[in-house]
């Protein structure tokens, strides 16, 4: 991990909170607004502070927690209180850093409920897999790096040597200091649009790319194509060179289902069907984003699922 020292102190901000016993799950923006907009207590506390980024004063917090913010560049001050510019979300036994809500910059690095959805899927995934030590796991688009480090941590006692993309600079920031503060060995954080700094196969390439067509074009939410699944179907089919005999590769997305039919899923399978891999293909959520249904491209569809495609190479 890079010595910089707003990485180090944000290191030291994690530990911090996880000492003092902090716990949160992140919930999506407009749940999180709602619950923003209700009364607030007279002191906000810790899951005030770096979970639901409410506004807090300097002796809310101690000092250093305050001297970490500071130092790691990510305190605000729109007048006369203070506001955290990171938010950390718990993931089983792990602790995330990642953007402070709400995400609307164009690099906002995002953790949310698909990263929970991402999670369990890779580890069902995982439990079917037979893995030998020092195998090769790359996370693609990694973002704040949770897949592949929380891939790593299931994986622990084989070793794994991780490689972590993402074409964001700030997700590759964030990724350093989540590997570091969950103590993963052996991780590669590189800067790759997809594979293109990638060198090597690998044994378990795991994705969360965005899925949606945003207005804005974020980094985190953009996924191209007429209704967001452009950059998914590159992830598998680009992908396929870069698995080892008996690779698999692990993609949670979302599709846009119009007139009952699965857009991804058709488009995937013929992408796949002159190549000699094993797909199987899973609706996980059958309702995600609805809010998008009220404009183009998604006024034309029946509803966004979110599914897991898991390519296996013999």
């Amino acid at each position: 991990m890079s010595e910089a020292p707003s990485n180090s102190a944000l290191v030291e901000l994690g530990r911090l909170l996880r000492s003092a016993g902090y716990t949160f799950t992140t919930v999506t923006p407009l749940s999180h607004r709602r619950v923003n907009a209700r009364p607030q207590a007279a002191r906000p506390t810790l899951r005030d502070i770096f979970g639901w980024s409410r506004p807090f004063r300097e002796g809310d917090i101690s000092d250093a927690m305050l001297r970490a913010l500071k130092l790691a560049d990510a305190v605000e001050a729109p007048g006369e209180d203070l506001r955290g510019g990171v938010r950390f979300s718990t993931l089983g036994e792990q602790l995330f850093v990642h953007s402070a809500f709400p995400t609307e910059q164009a690099e906002a690095v995002f953790f949310g409920p698909d990263t929970y959805r991402f999670a369990r899927t890779i580890r069902q995934a995982i439990e079917r897999l037979r893995l030998s030590p020092g195998l090769r796991l790359l996370d693609v688009g990694a973002g704040s790096g949770a897949g592949g480090l929380f891939a790593a941590r299931l994986l622990r006692h084989l070793s794994p040597r991780v490689v972590l993309t993402d074409i964001n600079q700030r997700a590759l920031q964030l990724s350093a200091v989540n590997a570091a503060l969950n103590d993963v060995p052996d991780v590669t954080i590189i800067e790759s649009d997809l594979y293109a700094a990638v060198d090597g196969v690998f044994d378990l390439i795991v994705s969360n790319p965005p899925y949606l067509v945003d207005a804005g074009a974020r980094v985190y939410r953009h996924g191209g194509g007429e209704f967001g699944s452009g950059l998914s179907l590159r992830i598998v089919t680009d992908g396929l060179p870069y698995l080892s005999r008996g690779g698999t590769l692990v993609l949670y997305t979302g599709s846009a289902i119009v007139n009952g039919v699965d857009l991804f899923e058709q488009q995937l399978r013929a992408a796949l069907k002159n190549e000699n891999v094993g797909l199987s293909y899973e609706e996980i959520d059958p309702d995600v984003f609805g809010e998008e249904l009220d404009a183009p491209p998604y006024d034309r569809a029946d509803r966004i699922c979110a599914v897991a495609a898991i390519v296996e190479k013999p």
